[in-house]
C-alpha cells in the first residue's frame, strides 16, 4: 500500500523589519510542533512615506526563516513578498491608514492577488504554536470564508460571535465568491475604521466558521492542548492593569504570564541570531 504524502501547510505574516524578530520566534515554534512540510509567506510592504520605522523586511531573512523552519521537516520553505506598488494602488492613501494599526494588517486584504495557495493560515506575527498546527489546516472549510475565533474582549462588547482576526483559516476561492476581501478593501479606502480590517471581516463575513479558543488563544496557554497563543493585549482586573507581554519579553512570559515552554525556541532564536546578527542596529 502506497503511503499517501503529507500536506504541505501555508502560513502566512503580514509585517515589516520591527517585527522579524517575532515572526521568527512564531515560524520556530511551528516547526517545534509540526511535521508536515511549512510553505511561510512574509507579506511587506515599504511604507516609509507613512512613518521612516516602517520598513520592508529585508529578502535575505528567508533564508534565516528556512533554515528555522527546516528543524521540523527539511521541505519546508519561507518566502518575502514585497506588496508595496500593490499596497499603494489598492489602498494607499486610504482614510483608515492612521488608525490605531499599523496598515500592514491591511495587507490581509490583498492576499487573493498574490497568488500564494488557495488556503491560507494567516498568523499574527504575536503568536506562538503550543501543539500541532496541522490541527487547524486539517478542518474544512470548503463552505466558509474563513475560520476564526471569538474574540476574548471583543464578544462582551460587540457580540458573542465577534471575531478576533490576529489567526485566520483563509478559503480564497469562497473569498472570491463573496467579493469579502473587495468590499473590505473600499470600506478601508473610504472610511476611518477604528479596528479597520477586523471590522471588515465581522461586519461583512458572511459564511465564518467560529473555532474553540484553542485556536487562537488570548490568555494563559498548556502545551499540547493550545493550539496557537496569541500574545495579544488583555486586562488584569485584580489590581486592575492593561498589559501587552510579547513572546519575545522572556522574563515577562515566564513570570507575569506563567509560560515555561518556550525555552528551546529562545535557545534556536539566539542560536540564529549569533550566526546571522539579524537585530544589529534594531532600537
Amino acid at each position: 500500500m502506497t503511503e499517501q504524502p503529507v500536506e504541505r501547510i501555508h502560513v502566512c505574516y503580514c509585517g515589516n523589519e520591527k517585527v522579524f524578530p517575532l515572526i521568527l520566534l512564531s515560524a520556530i515554534s511551528i516547526a517545534k510542533y509540526t511535521t508536515a512540510p511549512v510553505s511561510l509567506y512574509i507579506v511587506t510592504a515599504n511604507l516609509t512615506r507613512i512613518n521612516p520605522k516602517f520598513i520592508a523586511v529585508d529578502a535575505s531573512r528567508a533564508q534565516i526563516l528556512t533554515e528555522a523552519l527546516q528543524k521540523g521537516n527539511p521541505d519546508s520553505v519561507a518566502k518575502i513578498v514585497d506588496a508595496t506598488d500593490l499596497y499603494e494602488n489598492a489602498l494607499g492613501g486610504s482614510k483608515s491608514e492612521k488608525s490605531k494599526y499599523t496598515p500592514y494588517s491591511y495587507l490581509r486584504m490583498l492576499l487573493p492577488t498574490l497568488d500564494l495557495n488557495e488556503k491560507i493560515i494567516y498568523l499574527d506575527s504575536d503568536t506562538m504554536c503550543c501543539s500541532d498546527l496541522a490541527q487547524l489546516w486539517d478542518i474544512d472549510i470548503s463552505q466558509y470564508e474563513f475560520a476564526a475565533v471569538r474574540d476574548h474582549m471583543g464578544q462582551h462588547f460587540f457580540g458573542r460571535d465577534y471575531i478576533n482576526s490576529g489567526v485566520l483559516y483563509l478559503n480564497f476561492d469562497m473569498i472570491g465568491k463573496s467579493g469579502l476581501f473587495d468590499r473590505g478593501i473600499e470600506k478601508i479606502k473610504n472610511k476611518r475604521l477604528f479596528f479597520p480590517d477586523q471590522t471588515v471581516l465581522n461586519k461583512y463575513g458572511k459564511r465564518i466558521l467560529r473555532l474553540p479558543r484553542k485556536f487562537n488563544e488570548q490568555r494563559g496557554a498548556r502545551e499540547g492542548e493550545t493550539v496557537i497563543k496569541h500574545f495579544c493585549q488583555g486586562i488584569k482586573w485584580v489590581p486592575f492593569h492593561v498589559y501587552n507581554i510579547k513572546q519575545s519579553e522572556r522574563r515577562k512570559v515566564r513570570e507575569n504570564l506563567g509560560i515555561d515552554f518556550f525555552e528551546d525556541i529562545y535557545a534556536i532564536y539566539d542560536e540564529l541570531q549569533a550566526k546571522y546578527n539579524f537585530e544589529k542596529g534594531r532600537e
